[in-house]
C-alpha cells in the first residue's frame, strides 16, 4: 500500500485538476487556497548508504550510494542570506573509486525534470517539454506546486533514467556519479531565489489549454466594425477552428469615446449596431469563444472633474492625470470599483465573453500609482499592494472560469491573478521567448503578441510560439484566411501545454530588472524590464514524451550556426537518429554525433527539425498535421508481427501524410485505414509517404504491413518452379 505523501490539501488539488479537464472548464484558472510551504531545509536521514530527504512533511527524495566504501566525507551547509535558503549536502570519496548515487525524487503532479543552471559555452537554446523529459541536460527536479528545486551540482555526471506520473505524484529516477556528489535544495525557489514575492503557486494553477485564436487589433485597428468581426468568425469556424483556433477577441474600436463611464463600454459605437451581447452570441454561434479588450484608463475629463472622489488626487485635491491612463481611478475605493469597474466586467461576463484582455495596466501603475506615490503614503498603503488588490477584486468579478490577459509589459505584482502576460510592446516579440522563458507556464503564460500570417516572419513567429507553449493569437483580415497563407496557422495549432526545461532565463537582462516596476513613472515606450522584440536566440527545442515514444523538435529561425551535436540537445549521441525537416518534408543527413542545418528557405524563413532515435524496424518519422511531427495527433504507435499500427487524430478534409522509415530488410506490403481512404503510397527521398484522406475527421486507425525481403525471394523461387 502506497504511503500518502501528500495530505488532504493535495487531494483537494487533485479533485480540482480533474474538474479542470471536464467539458467547459477550458481556460479556467484553478484557485487553490492551501497552506504555504515552509522556508526551511529538508530533513536528512542517513542509514548507512541510504539517504532520505523530507520537506514539508513529505519524503521528497530517497536513495542509496552503490558500492560506497567506508572512506567518504560528508559536508552539510545551510545558508539563508537575504531570505533565500540554500541547503547543500555533499559526499566526497576519499578513495579512487567514484561515488554513485541512485535517487528517487518524488514531487506533486506539477513536478518536472529541469536544467537548474546554464552550461558555459553551450548552444543558446530555449528548451521546453510536452511531457516529462529525461533530457541529458537536466540535472534537477522542480516542483511548481510547492516551489522547491532539488539539483545535483557539477562536476558529478547525472543521468535521469525515468520520469513518470503516478496519480497525484511525479517520480523521477536519477543516477549521479563522481568523486563528489552534492545535492542542492532550494525551497521557495521562484519566490525567493528568483525574487518573485507574489509567486504563490500553491494557491493557483494555470489553465491547462493554451489559447489559440484571433485578435482584431493589427488586422483592423480601431476601424473595426461589427461586420468585420462576423466575417472573421465565419472564416475561422470554417478554416481555422478545426485545427485548434477557438478564441475570437475583439480589441479597441468598439467602445464609445471618451473611455470611462460604464455605458461607453457596454453600449458600443455606431459601427456595432446590434450591440455587444448580439456579437457575443454570433461568435459563440460559430462554435468559437468570445473575447473582449478593455482598458483601465479613464479619459472623461468632465466626469472626473464632477466626481473627484473617485480618483487618486494630487496634494491640491484635484484628480491626478497621466499620459495613457488619463485620470487615475482610485480603483480600490469601494465606490469607484463598484461604480466604474465592476459593472463593465459583470456586463461583459453576463453577455458571454470568456476572455478578457485588460490593457493599460502598466500606465495605471507607472503614470498613475508610482507618479503619485505621496497619495499612497498618506493612506499608509503600498502601490503594488493597491494594484494587486484591484486585480484581486477584478478577478472575483470576472470569475476564475474566465481567461485574463494582462497587457502590457511584465506585471510582477499581478502574479497568480492573471492567466497570461503580454511581456513586451505591441508587435510580435522573439526576444521575450528567451528573456522570460522560465516564467512560461510556471508563473504565467507568456504572450509574445499577435502573429500575422501574411507577414514575412509568420512561420518563424508561429513555430517559436508553439514550440515554447506560449499564447498564440493571429491577427489578419478575414480574406487572408482564404488564401494559402493559412497553412502556417494550421500547422502550429493547437499549442501544446509545455514545461520550461530551464529554471533560469536564457537572457536574464529583462527578468533581472523586474524590481524597476516599483520605480518607473512612465510607460510610454519600452522599459528595462519589458521583453525585447529582436531575437536573442534562433533555436527553440521541444521534447515530446508519449507513452509509446519520445522525440524532439528543434526549431530554427535564423543565425549563423551551421552544425549541431545531438549531445548539445540533451540527446544520446551513442544512438543513431533520424532527422526530418518539417516545412520542406525532407530527410536530413546525420551522423552519430549530429547534423548540419540546411540553408533557410527564403519563402519560409524557419526550420523545424524532428529528431527521433532510429529503431530497427519501420517507424513514424513525422506526420503532416503539426509542426511537432505528431504531438497533438499521434495517439498510439506500435510495431508488432510485421505491422506498423497507429491511431491518429485528423481534421476533416485535411490530407494526412505519414512519413515512415523502412530499413533495408523489409518490403512494403500495403496500407489500410479505418476512418480514412488510403489515397496514395510512394517512396520519396528515402522515406515511405502514405497519404490518408480522412472521411469525417477524428480518430483514424491505420496499419502499414511489411514482409521480410527474404520472403519475397522464396515466393519468386517457388513461382518459377
Amino acid at each position: 500500500m502506497r504511503r500518502p505523501l501528500f495530505a488532504a490539501r493535495h487531494r483537494i488539488q487533485l479533485a480540482l485538476a480533474i474538474l479542470a479537464i471536464l467539458p467547459g472548464a477550458s481556460g479556467a484558472q484553478e484557485h487553490l487556497p492551501v497552506a504555504a510551504p515552509p522556508v526551511a531545509p529538508a530533513e536528512l536521514a542517513r542509514d548507512g548508504a541510504r539517504i532520505t530527504l523530507r520537506y514539508d512533511g513529505h519524503a521528497i527524495a530517497e536513495g542509496a550510494f552503490a558500492d560506497a566504501g567506508p572512506r567518504v566525507a560528508f559536508v552539510s551547509l545551510v545558508d539563508s542570506s537575504d531570505g533565500r535558503l540554500t541547503q547543500v549536502l555533499k559526499w566526497t570519496a576519499l578513495d579512487d573509486a567514484p561515488l554513485r548515487l541512485r535517487l528517487s525524487i518524488v514531487g506533486s503532479d506539477e513536478a518536472f525534470p529541469v536544467q537548474a543552471e546554464p552550461i558555459p559555452r553551450s548552444l543558446a537554446i530555449v528548451r521546453h517539454s510536452d511531457g516529462l523529459s529525461t533530457s541529458r541536460l537536466n540535472r534537477a527536479v522542480y516542483d511548481r506546486q510547492r516551489d522547491w528545486l532539488l539539483s545535483v551540482d557539477w562536476p558529478a555526471t547525472v543521468r535521469i533514467t525515468s520520469a513518470e506520473r503516478r496519480g497525484d505524484q511525479v517520480r523521477v529516477e536519477l543516477e549521479a556519479t563522481g568523486g563528489e556528489v552534492a545535492l542542492r535544495f532550494r525551497p521557495r525557489f521562484y519566490q525567493r531565489h528568483r525574487g518573485l514575492a507574489h509567486f504563490e503557486p500553491w494557491t493557483y494553477r494555470l489553465p491547462r489549454d493554451v489559447p489559440a485564436g484571433w485578435t482584431s487589433w493589427y488586422a483592423y485597428r480601431d476601424a473595426i466594425t461589427e461586420r468585420d468581426v462576423q466575417r472573421v468568425a465565419d472564416v475561422m469556424a470554417e478554416r481555422l477552428a478545426p485545427f485548434g483556433y477557438r478564441w475570437l477577441q475583439l480589441d479597441d474600436g468598439y467602445q464609445q469615446l471618451p473611455i470611462g463611464i460604464v455605458d461607453h463600454w457596454l453600449r458600443p459605437n455606431a459601427k456595432f449596431p446590434s450591440g455587444m451581447d448580439s456579437l457575443a452570441r454570433y461568435i459563440a454561434g460559430r462554435g468559437l469563444l468570445p473575447g473582449i479588450w478593455t482598458n483601465v484608463s479613464f479619459q472623461d475629463s468632465a466626469w472626473s472633474a464632477a466626481h473627484p472622489e473617485y480618483f487618486v488626487r494630487t496634494e491640491s485635491g484635484a484628480p491626478a492625470y497621466g499620459n495613457w491612463v488619463g485620470w487615475v481611478m482610485d480603483a480600490n475605493a469601494p465606490r469607484t470599483f463598484q461604480s466604474l469597474v465592476a459593472p463593465v466586467y459583470t456586463g461583459f461576463r453576463d453577455m458571454g465573453y470568456r476572455y478578457f484582455k485588460v490593457d493599460a495596466l502598466r500606465h495605471l501603475r507607472y503614470e498613475g500609482y508610482n507618479s503619485n506615490a505621496a497619495w499612497f503614503e498618506r493612506r499608509n498603503t503600498t502601490r503594488d499592494g493597491e494594484l494587486r488588490a484591484f486585480m484581486t477584486r477584478l478577478r472575483e468579478v470576472i470569475g476564475h472560469d474566465r481567461f485574463i490577459l494582462a497587457c502590457w509589459g511584465p506585471r510582477p505584482e499581478l502574479i497568480g491573478l492573471v492567466d497570461a502576460m503580454r511581456i513586451g510592446d505591441d508587435g510580435f516579440g522573439f526576444g521575450g521567448l528567451a528573456q522570460y522563458n522560465s516564467f512560461n507556464n510556471v508563473v504565467w503564460r507568456n504572450d509574445p503578441d499577435h502573429i500575422e500570417v501574411s507577414a514575412p516572419d509568420a512561420y518563424a513567429a508561429a513555430m517559436a510560439t508553439t514550440l515554447t507553449g506560449s499564447h498564440l493569437m493571429l491577427t489578419d483580415k478575414a480574406e487572408v484566411y482564404r488564401t494559402s497563407r493559412i497553412e502556417v496557422a494550421r500547422r502550429t495549432a493547437p499549442v501544446p501545454t509545455t514545461f520550461p526545461q530551464q529554471v533560469f532565463d536564457l537572457d536574464p537582462s529583462r527578468s533581472s530588472q523586474l524590481w524597476r516596476a516599483d520605480v518607473e513613472v512612465s510607460g510610454s515606450g519600452p522599459r528595462p524590464l519589458d521583453a525585447d522584440q529582436l531575437p536573442v536566440t534562433y533555436l527553440f527545442q521541444l521534447d515530446v514524451v508519449r507513452p509509446f515514444e519520445r522525440w524532439s523538435i528543434l526549431g530554427r529561425t535564423g543565425g549563423e550556426q551551421r552544425d549541431v551535436r545531438f549531445a548539445d540537445l540533451g540527446l544520446d549521441d551513442r544512438a543513431d537518429h533520424i532527422v526530418f525537416e518539417f516545412w520542406t518534408h525532407r530527410l536530413i543527413p546525420s551522423t552519430q554525433l549530429g547534423f548540419s542545418f540546411a540553408p533557410l528557405d527564403t519563402a519560409i524563413r524557419a526550420q523545424a527539425y524532428c529528431i527521433r532515435p532510429r529503431l530497427p524496424h519501420p517507424q513514424v518519422i513525422a506526420t503532416s498535421r503539426h509542426v511537432t511531427c505528431g504531438a497533438p495527433d499521434l495517439a498510439q504507435v506500435r510495431w508488432r508481427d510485421g505491422r506498423l499500427e497507429g491511431r491518429s487524430q485528423t481534421v476533416a478534409g485535411d490530407p494526412y501524410l505519414l512519413y515512415l522509415s523502412e530499413p533495408a530488410g523489409v518490403r512494403f506490403a500495403g496500407a489500410t485505414a479505418a476512418g480514412a481512404a488510403v489515397a496514395a503510397t510512394r517512396r520519396e527521398g528515402g522515406m515511405r509517404v502514405i497519404r490518408l484522406q480522412p472521411t469525417a475527421g477524428g480518430a483514424v486507425d491505420w496499419t502499414v504491413r511489411y514482409v521480410a525481403r527474404s520472403s519475397r525471394s522464396r515466393v519468386q523461387r517457388t513461382a518459377s518452379r
